[in-house]
């Protein structure tokens, strides 16, 4: 397809290699992933010192965990000495101190080495200099961001104002009190698609008539094919006689005490770059973590966030759960459907976006300015 000469209505995607290419890959890990603030870790599941959980971002290893003094601290998984990997599980918990399985380095919750093999007579060493390598790190709607670069940029000037780049003010999300509420669910999606498919389908809703009827019903301003995060402050209504955001609309749980009047029946979509949703309803949050692992692989974790009384009294979570796990299949396969014609002739110079979709450009012309510096 040629998209050089298009008619006003049409503005062109990025090229199909951008979606398959090893080479852009590894220019998205480097300038994106490595560079900015990355949402690894909910704080809640490093829940006493020494527990831990290691992530990927970009081409990192990072041990996340819990000091013997409560702070989350975060390090590269490598062993100073020669280069092994720490931790290979996924999550797990050490009493006082981390050992490479290659050598015995011992390093502790701080990252100092403490121990090795004739480490006493070797009293030249360093012992924080030949620790692990420190990550940034930063807590905030009761999640872990991390930051790999030398000098991380501004958190207020990069993730915050996302937030208030569609919220309008940092004040509505602060409503939700997201750090204060519990884990109902959590399901983890092994999606065979480039990530930038997954943000592009989140970003626009010209395609919720058409695969989301669930959706569709509770919110039908997006049969009209509304951009759910495009107009700054704005949420999607109830429909009516829709009680609660729940796969049959039937009533939800107790409402989060502290939203507006105007928050209440309403469903905000939220983009955080590079790889975060957050999703808004009176209710519960939900929020999605991206992982981006391939150019054609990605993990995506989503939690269902309540009241700490919703989940402690066990409630019935099934019915607002399915609405928004429905949804993450259509999604995903949609894009699973797209993935394999990224390589096809038919989509060399890319496709096209039609109006209520124009405003994806301006994620594809953030995304060129980022891995072209």
């Amino acid at each position: 397809m040629t998209t050089t000469h298009l008619p006003e209505s049409l503005i062109s995607t990025l090229p199909g290699n951008y979606y398959t290419d090893s080479d852009i890959f590894k220019l998205e890990q480097e300038k994106v992933f490595e560079e900015m603030w990355f949402c690894a870790v909910r704080a809640a599941d490093l829940d006493k010192p020494g527990a831990f959980k290691t992530v990927q971002i970009g081409r990192e290893s990072v041990i996340v965990t819990r000091s013997r003094t409560g702070e989350i601290r975060a390090f590269l998984n490598i062993c100073a000495h020669r280069g092994a990997r720490l931790c290979t599980e996924e999550s797990g918990e050490v009493k006082r101190s981390f050992q490479c399985p290659y050598h015995a380095w011992t390093y502790d919750l701080d990252g100092k080495l403490v121990a090795a093999p004739n480490l006493t007579k070797m009293p030249d060493i360093d012992r924080v200099e030949y620790g692990l390598k420190n990550v940034a790190v930063q807590e905030w709607i009761g999640y872990v961001w991390l930051n790999l670069a030398d000098e991380p940029t501004s958190f207020d000037t990069t993730v915050v104002q996302d937030i208030r780049d569609r919220l309008g003010d940092v004040e509505s999300i602060d409503r939700y009190d997201i750090a204060n509420l519990d884990l109902g669910r959590r399901i983890v999606y092994d999606v065979k698609a480039n990530w930038k498919l997954i943000i592009e389908n989140f970003m626009e809703c010209y395609h919720c008539a058409t695969i989301h009827p669930e959706l569709t019903e509770v919110l039908p301003e997006f049969a009209d094919g509304y951009a759910a995060q495009y107009y700054v402050g704005h949420g999607a209504e109830f429909g009516e006689g829709v009680e609660g955001f729940t796969v049959d609309g039937s009533a939800g749980h107790d409402v989060i005490p502290g939203i507006a009047e105007e928050q209440d029946r309403r469903y905000y979509a939220i983009t955080v770059r590079p790889t975060v949703f957050v999703n808004l309803v009176p209710d519960h949050v939900i929020v999605h973590r991206m992982f981006p692992l391939a150019a054609d692989h990605t993990i995506v974790e989503c939690d269902w966030l309540y009241l700490p009384e919703v989940v402690a009294t066990g409630k019935d979570l099934d019915r607002s759960v399915e609405l928004f796990h429905r949804v993450n299949q259509q999604d995903f396969d949609a894009c699973e459907r797209c993935q394999p014609a990224m390589d096809s002739r038919r989509y060399r110079d890319g496709g096209v976006l039609v109006p209520s979709e124009h405003h994806i450009g301006e994620f594809h012309d953030w995304l060129r300015a980022k891995i072209a510096h």
